[in-house]
Protein backbone atom coordinates (compact mmCIF):
# COMPACT_ATOMS: atom_id res chain seq x y z
CA UNK A 1 0.00 0.00 0.00
CA UNK A 2 1.01 3.66 -0.81
CA UNK A 3 1.72 5.93 1.97
CA UNK A 4 -0.44 9.01 1.78
CA UNK A 5 1.38 12.78 1.39
CA UNK A 6 0.25 13.24 5.20
CA UNK A 7 2.69 9.65 6.47
CA UNK A 8 5.15 11.40 4.04
CA UNK A 9 5.32 14.66 6.00
CA UNK A 10 5.30 12.67 9.42
CA UNK A 11 8.09 10.86 8.09
CA UNK A 12 9.84 14.11 6.91
CA UNK A 13 9.19 15.96 10.09
CA UNK A 14 11.14 13.23 12.12
CA UNK A 15 13.95 12.84 10.06
CA UNK A 16 14.19 16.55 11.02
CA UNK A 17 13.79 16.25 14.35
CA UNK A 18 16.57 14.11 13.86
CA UNK A 19 18.76 15.94 11.94
CA UNK A 20 18.63 18.89 13.83
CA UNK A 21 19.21 16.93 17.17
CA UNK A 22 22.67 15.73 15.64
CA UNK A 23 23.65 18.57 13.80
CA UNK A 24 23.91 16.67 10.84
CA UNK A 25 22.92 17.88 6.79
CA UNK A 26 21.80 15.70 3.52
CA UNK A 27 21.72 15.86 0.26
CA UNK A 28 19.95 13.62 -2.40
CA UNK A 29 20.01 12.52 -5.83
CA UNK A 30 17.03 11.61 -7.85
CA UNK A 31 15.80 10.31 -10.96
CA UNK A 32 12.74 8.10 -11.09
CA UNK A 33 11.06 9.95 -7.83
CA UNK A 34 12.19 13.90 -9.79
CA UNK A 35 12.59 15.74 -6.74
CA UNK A 36 9.69 14.53 -4.66
CA UNK A 37 11.85 13.79 -2.02
CA UNK A 38 13.21 16.92 -1.83
CA UNK A 39 9.68 18.49 -1.92
CA UNK A 40 8.59 16.03 1.07
CA UNK A 41 11.69 17.52 2.97
CA UNK A 42 11.05 21.15 1.83
CA UNK A 43 7.54 21.12 2.87
CA UNK A 44 8.40 21.46 6.51
CA UNK A 45 9.76 24.81 7.37
CA UNK A 46 13.12 25.40 8.64
CA UNK A 47 14.36 22.26 6.32
CA UNK A 48 16.85 24.77 5.24
CA UNK A 49 18.89 23.95 8.38
CA UNK A 50 19.23 20.44 7.65
CA UNK A 51 18.37 19.97 3.86
CA UNK A 52 21.62 21.25 1.75
CA UNK A 53 19.48 20.18 -1.63
CA UNK A 54 18.56 17.78 -4.33
CA UNK A 55 19.96 16.85 -7.60
CA UNK A 56 17.24 15.50 -9.90
CA UNK A 57 19.49 13.45 -12.41
CA UNK A 58 16.67 11.98 -14.77
CA UNK A 59 18.62 10.95 -17.86
CA UNK A 60 22.08 9.09 -17.91
CA UNK A 61 23.68 12.27 -19.27
CA UNK A 62 22.38 14.23 -16.10
CA UNK A 63 23.74 11.40 -13.99
CA UNK A 64 27.08 11.62 -15.81
CA UNK A 65 27.48 15.47 -15.88
CA UNK A 66 25.82 16.43 -12.79
CA UNK A 67 27.50 14.02 -10.26
CA UNK A 68 30.50 12.15 -12.21
CA UNK A 69 28.42 8.92 -12.85
CA UNK A 70 30.98 7.11 -14.73
CA UNK A 71 29.81 5.86 -18.64
CA UNK A 72 31.16 2.58 -17.95
CA UNK A 73 28.87 2.12 -15.11
CA UNK A 74 25.89 3.16 -16.75
CA UNK A 75 26.62 1.24 -20.09
CA UNK A 76 27.72 -2.27 -17.89
CA UNK A 77 25.31 -2.23 -14.87
CA UNK A 78 22.30 0.73 -16.33
CA UNK A 79 21.18 3.87 -14.49
CA UNK A 80 18.77 1.09 -11.97
CA UNK A 81 21.76 -0.56 -10.16
CA UNK A 82 23.35 -0.43 -7.08
CA UNK A 83 26.83 0.34 -8.87
CA UNK A 84 24.86 3.89 -9.89
CA UNK A 85 23.33 5.08 -6.93
CA UNK A 86 26.60 4.49 -4.71
CA UNK A 87 28.36 6.62 -7.48
CA UNK A 88 25.45 9.50 -7.77
CA UNK A 89 25.97 9.34 -3.29
CA UNK A 90 29.48 9.48 -3.87
CA UNK A 91 28.78 12.98 -6.41
CA UNK A 92 26.70 14.29 -4.03
CA UNK A 93 29.60 13.83 -1.62
CA UNK A 94 32.13 15.79 -3.99
CA UNK A 95 30.11 18.79 -4.81
CA UNK A 96 28.38 19.59 -1.51
CA UNK A 97 28.62 19.77 2.06
CA UNK A 98 26.51 17.48 3.32
CA UNK A 99 27.56 14.87 5.80
CA UNK A 100 24.72 12.17 4.52
CA UNK A 101 23.35 11.68 0.99
CA UNK A 102 20.66 9.38 -0.11
CA UNK A 103 20.51 8.66 -4.17
CA UNK A 104 17.08 7.21 -5.43
CA UNK A 105 16.99 5.39 -9.29
CA UNK A 106 14.29 3.33 -10.32
CA UNK A 107 11.57 2.25 -12.84
CA UNK A 108 8.08 3.43 -11.65
CA UNK A 109 6.23 2.39 -14.71
CA UNK A 110 4.54 1.47 -16.27
CA UNK A 111 6.36 0.95 -18.98
CA UNK A 112 10.06 0.78 -19.04
CA UNK A 113 10.77 -2.58 -17.18
CA UNK A 114 11.84 -5.93 -18.26
CA UNK A 115 13.01 -9.35 -17.01
CA UNK A 116 15.73 -8.33 -15.25
CA UNK A 117 14.55 -5.10 -14.08
CA UNK A 118 10.91 -5.15 -13.75
CA UNK A 119 8.48 -2.16 -12.91
CA UNK A 120 8.65 -1.33 -9.49
CA UNK A 121 12.26 -2.03 -9.35
CA UNK A 122 13.95 0.84 -6.98
CA UNK A 123 17.52 1.04 -5.91
CA UNK A 124 18.27 2.92 -2.96
CA UNK A 125 21.58 4.31 -1.62
CA UNK A 126 22.22 6.01 1.41
CA UNK A 127 25.04 6.75 4.36
CA UNK A 128 27.32 9.13 6.03
CA UNK A 129 30.59 11.31 4.40
CA UNK A 130 33.37 8.89 5.06
CA UNK A 131 31.95 6.27 6.30
CA UNK A 132 29.57 3.03 4.78
CA UNK A 133 26.95 4.00 2.39
CA UNK A 134 24.74 1.24 1.52
CA UNK A 135 22.83 0.49 -1.78
CA UNK A 136 20.14 -2.06 -1.76
CA UNK A 137 17.29 -2.75 -4.64
CA UNK A 138 13.30 -2.99 -3.38
CA UNK A 139 10.23 -4.09 -4.80
CA UNK A 140 7.22 -2.11 -4.84
CA UNK A 141 3.40 -2.98 -6.60
CA UNK A 142 1.14 -0.49 -7.83
CA UNK A 143 1.11 2.72 -10.21
CA UNK A 144 3.96 5.17 -11.23
CA UNK A 145 2.55 7.47 -8.23
CA UNK A 146 2.90 4.23 -5.76
CA UNK A 147 6.29 3.43 -6.77
CA UNK A 148 7.53 6.76 -6.38
CA UNK A 149 5.56 7.29 -2.83
CA UNK A 150 6.92 3.91 -1.71
CA UNK A 151 10.40 5.06 -2.73
CA UNK A 152 10.37 8.07 -0.82
CA UNK A 153 8.75 6.33 2.22
CA UNK A 154 11.66 3.78 2.31
CA UNK A 155 14.40 6.58 1.18
CA UNK A 156 12.98 8.21 4.86
CA UNK A 157 12.94 5.29 6.78
CA UNK A 158 16.57 3.91 5.75
CA UNK A 159 17.58 7.73 7.01
CA UNK A 160 16.17 7.51 10.32
CA UNK A 161 17.27 3.75 10.68
CA UNK A 162 21.04 5.33 9.51
CA UNK A 163 20.81 8.32 11.76
CA UNK A 164 19.70 5.48 15.02
CA UNK A 165 16.44 7.60 15.09
CA UNK A 166 13.54 6.99 16.82
CA UNK A 167 10.02 6.02 14.52
CA UNK A 168 6.98 6.26 15.59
Amino acid sequence: MSPSEQELRDLAEELGDCFKARGVKLASAESCTGGWLAKVITDIPGSSEWFTGSVVCYSNESKQSLLGVAENTLNEFGAVSGETVLELADGLFAHTDADVAVSVSGIAGPGGGSDDKPVGLVWLSWGKRGKSVFARPFNFAGDREAVRKQSIAQALHCLLDLLVCPQK
